[in-house]
């Protein structure tokens, strides 16, 4: 990822961030921080809240939509997913960048129109799909991993955020990025099951992906646990990969330099050497690499990039189409789901 400083314009990027919810002010805290870049205007259906915003991070405070508009070189769109698109509308014909929290849109067809309007006006669009920048996935990404199975679990309690969409969009869709990036295949078949507990849509789901490719994926979300854990594990026939989202940390096994210990263990059991199989220490046997992390926060990573993207013109890291890939199979399994309601 390019470091912006390096590629400084003479002139600040303009940026703005609609809705100043949790999301929105941890955006405007960021920008704030990123040199060769200006918070020029915060925005919030709710008065107060851009107002608190703004206080709090020095920053203009936009009553009126059309206001931000000719202030702004990018934007933040981080409102809830039902009104996406209509805000993307917006700034995408006036040629303004867009970074759009995740999901894309509510469904693959209002995705899909986010992506042609882009393609249309040559904008910038970048999805928030912020795991993609944890150091962890970085850190794996360098391993060039080939995986043939992968488990992802994302569980917590309810924080009553985004429960506008159901589980599989509002939490899943995380996974569901970073598999079709690992997988670099089409998904050929889904299978999911599903409850709706507190509403309408689902709010535990399992889903399992299947890719033309061979490769396997098993999803499990749930927003309604008793304790927190996102974690992630590949499995490769050259290497077994373990993430732990939360914690930023990861470890690998790899096959060469291990295999032999481990059927020299075996070997000894079976010529009976080894009597208590209690007594051997696998961590002995199979070396356990932590993976090297890089110290930086995530959605720093994911706000450098969305700069550097627009003040050079590259593609970003998350495209748009990439964020409609994602929605488009969060459709699939919400359909392969079918009803959640508990009777």
């Amino acid at each position: 990822m390019s470091n912006t400083s390096s590629n400084k314009p003479e002139k600040p990027l303009r940026v703005g961030v609609i809705g100043c919810g949790r999301m929105g002010r941890l955006h405007v805290r960021v920008y704030s921080q990123i040199p060769g870049v200006k918070v020029t205007g915060v925005f919030d259906a709710s008065p107060d809240a851009a107002a608190a915003v703004a206080t709090e991070f020095a920053a203009p405070a936009i009553k009126n939509l059309n206001e931000l508009f000719p202030q702004v070189d990018a934007v933040t769109i981080a409102v809830p997913t039902l009104s996406h698109l209509a805000i993307a509308r917006q700034c995408i014909e006036r040629k303004i960048a867009c970074l759009i929290e995740k999901p894309l849109a509510r469904d693959a067809a209002e995705a899909r129109q986010i992506v042609e309007l882009a393609q249309k006006h040559k904008v910038t669009v970048q999805v928030g799909h912020i795991e993609q920048f944890n150091p962890a996935i970085r850190a794996m990404s360098r391993l060039e991993i080939k995986p043939r199975f992968m488990e992802a679990t994302r569980i917590s309690p309810m924080t009553f955020r985004s429960i506008d969409v159901g589980v599989v969009l509002d939490m899943m869709i995380h996974d569901i990025d970073i598999v079709l990036r690992l997988a670099n295949s089409t998904v050929s078949k889904i299978d999911a099951v599903g409850v709706s507990v507190i509403g309408d849509v689902e709010d535990i789901c399992n889903a399992r992906l299947t890719f033309a490719s061979g490769c396997v994926a098993n999803l499990t979300a749930s927003r309604i646990a008793m304790k927190t854990e996102r974690r992630l594990r590949v499995f490769s026939p050259d290497a077994y990969v373990s993430i732990d989202y939360q914690k930023r940390q990861g470890a690998v096994i790899r096959k060469h330099g291990n295999i032999e210990a481990v059927r020299n263990a075996a070997a000894k059991i079976r010529r009976g050497e080894v009597q208590d199989l209690s007594k051997l220490n696998f961590q002995d046997l199979v070396h356990i690499e932590n993976l090297k992390i890089d110290d930086i926060e995530p959605l720093r990573a994911e706000l450098d990039a969305f700069v550097d993207a627009v003040n050079n013109g590259s593609t970003p890291v998350v495209t748009a189409q990439d964020g409609l890939h994602a929605v488009e199979v969060a459709a699939r399994i919400v359909q392969a789901i079918g009803p959640t309601t508990l009777s």
